[in-house]
């Protein structure tokens, strides 16, 4: 290889990192946020969760479209496009008066996102060789957990010295300077399948599913519209799956599922472990903050143990997995993930801190060794000219996942503490909710470990 093809590789990976990273790193920040900015607006904890929720709704239901448009138009120009809606919501978010603004600017955020997910990766592995495919996407899994592991730590210290806006600006001056990186850096992308129609009834579909689906499960225990929603999502469903194994250019390739069990089991596995894995810091800074009573400095110090460990051995766990099955890798991280998931569901109000940061400790290296292993394994399942499709929806699976885990808190606050805020929550109520959380999250998480072994 040249050196200006050399160049442009080094660009590719720098900004699939720095992309990967604030994705996370701003989720993971606000996390540690969300009491202050109930108690600042006076909403509900039910309300104020959909900070999250609502990013997380956006992101599931766009990234299959928009991966389908970078396959026929640019991966190039819907990745830098994204990077900068999500600049610009991160910029507007911290100015912003009231909740109804916060939510919609999230959303907004989350339709940016959508547009990184879905091409990052695809972006990424199509600049390296097979061999090294594994090392790279360890790279792009490590800054991800990096992220995570630096959003409590900033997101605690902003938020403690400077306020939750501050955590906004952070992101939106990163994300510019990622933005002006990918537009110089990044090779160009020609166009591909020019002549192919956009299958506009499936995407319509495919967004109707994926919102009715989600938004009827996160407000289905207080709000009327979300009952009548749900089942619209699973009728929409069901359209969905006819409609895109009869049209001739489909967004999404059921047939790629029906063909390849391992490519099947790998996204069912990744979904069932983003899902049962992705509150676990949402919902123990709330325990540190509000039952345990330390300050978000003091709780982003303790969550810091998890993405940490994730961050230092994901690595190595992607470049193993071109040595050793991946599937076996993933399995053994998604087992290790149930068995902390299990632990957290016996949290109490007298739990000593350090067994709460040991089995962190230990769910990172479940992370790990899940992560980097299962994308690497999907990509295996799948030639090179469907790399795109392949990545939007690994990327779909993983936000679907973290959507729903959210929404199941969501729905597990509304049943347990109804429009109750949560610094006037009692600690036992708190701790019922978080016990009840946690219990589904281990079944969630076995059921994922037992698709992950079934792979060969």
């Amino acid at each position: 290889m040249n050196n200006i093809y050399d160049k442009k590789q080094r660009a590719t990976l720098i900004v699939v990192i720095v992309t990967s990273f604030i994705t996370t790193f701003t989720g993971s920040a606000l996390n540690l946020s969300v009491p202050a900015i109930g108690t600042e607006f006076q909403v509900s904890a039910g309300l104020v969760g959909w900070i999250v929720t609502s990013y997380m709704l956006a992101s599931a239901a766009f990234s299959v479209p928009f991966g389908r448009v970078a396959d026929i138009t640019s991966r190039k120009k819907v990745l830098v496009t994204g990077i900068l809606i999500f600049a610009l919501c991160s910029l507007a978010a911290a100015f912003a008066w009231n909740m109804k603004i916060i939510l919609a600017l999230r959303a907004l955020q989350g339709f940016g996102a959508a547009m990184i997910f879905s091409t990052n990766i695809a972006v990424l592995i199509s600049a390296f060789p097979e061999s090294t495919r594994g090392k790279v996407l360890g790279y792009s899994t490590a800054s991800t957990y990096i992220g995570l592991s630096a959003g409590p730590v900033i997101g605690g210290l902003c938020n403690h010295y400077f306020g939750w806006r501050s955590i906004f600006i952070l992101t939106s001056v990163v994300s510019a300077a990622v933005f002006y990186m990918a537009v110089r850096g990044l090779p160009k992308t020609e166009k591909k399948n020019e002549k192919i129609d956009v299958d506009i009834a499936g995407n319509v579909l495919y967004i109707a599913m994926i919102l009715c689906l989600l938004y009827g499960l996160s407000a289905f225990s207080t709000n009327l519209l979300a009952k009548v929603l749900l089942p619209i999502g699973a009728a929409s469903a069901i359209l969905f799956g006819r409609h895109e194994l009869k049209t001739e250019n489909p967004i999404v390739e059921l047939r790629l599922f029906t063909h390849n069990l391992a490519y099947t089991f790998s996204n069912i596995a990744a979904l069932l472990n983003y899902g049962a894995t992705f509150a676990i810091s949402y919902l123990l800074s709330i325990y540190l903050q509000v039952v345990m009573g330390y300050s978000s400095q003091t709780a982003g110090i303790i969550l810091v143990a998890q993405p940490v460990v994730m961050a230092l051995l994901s690595p190595y766990a992607g470049k193993l997995s071109d040595r050793i099955s991946p599937f076996k890798l993933a399995s053994f991280g998604m087992g290790l993930c149930a068995v902390c998931l299990l632990f957290f569901s016996f949290l109490s109000e007298s739990f000593p801190l350090w067994s709460i940061i040991a089995v962190l400790m230990v769910a990172g290296v479940g992370f790990a060794f899940f992560s980097s292993p299962n994308t690497n394994a999907v990509m295996a399942c799948v030639e090179k000219k469907d790399y795109g499709v392949a990545s939007s929806l690994l990327a779909t699976m993983r936000t679907i996942g973290h959507t729903s885990s959210m929404a199941t808190v969501t729905f597990v606050v509304g049943m347990y503490m109804g429009n109750t805020a949560l610094a006037e929550a009692e600690p036992y109520v708190l701790i019922k909710t978080m016990h009840m959380s946690f219990i589904i999250f281990t079944g969630i998480c076995a059921i994922g470990t037992f698709f992950s072994l079934k792979r060969k």
